[in-house]
């Protein structure tokens, strides 16, 4: 189950929500990301998530899709919040459950390097000094292009 949230979430009642009454489950790897108090200028006060809805979900479950034809999963989960949020804020959350290690940590790797490259969320940083967009790294991308079969 995707979501797209204003609302903060819990990390560990997602992971038990996922694998309640499961048996079939021998691996669970999770990420969450946080807002930082740095990033492009060392100052961040807080940070604006925007999407495009609809557009957005449907952007998830291709990833997701995309992430279940590559990897044998036995439940994926993904939460990506909107709105504004401040320092130490969960931002995503991935919860990848498999029969195997190896299938769940690749997964979540995945779905997080889709996630920064190919999903329509923009961010804005809050700093004392003003506010800007923060633009697509290269990093970020050259990550992504590693996925490319």
């Amino acid at each position: 189950m995707n979501r797209v949230q204003q609302t903060p979430f819990d990390p560990g009642e997602e992971q038990r929500a996922l694998t309640d009454g499961r048996t079939d489950i021998g691996a669970i790897v999770s990420f969450t990301g946080l807002v930082r108090d740095f990033n492009e200028r060392p100052d961040v006060t807080g940070l604006t998530l925007e999407h495009y809805p609809g557009m957005t979900e449907t952007a998830l479950a291709d990833i997701e899709d995309q992430a279940r034809r590559r990897w044998s999963l036995q439940g994926v989960r993904i939460i990506h919040r909107v709105g504004r949020l401040s320092p130490g804020d969960p931002i995503v959350l991935v919860v990848v459950a498999s029969a195997h290690r190896r299938e769940a940590f690749m997964a979540c790797d995945f779905i997080m390097d889709y996630l920064k490259t190919r999903a329509p969320f923009w961010k804005k940083e809050h700093t004392h000094s003003g506010h800007y967009w923060v633009a697509e790294r290269e990093t970020d991308q050259r990550d992504a292009n590693r996925w490319e079969e």
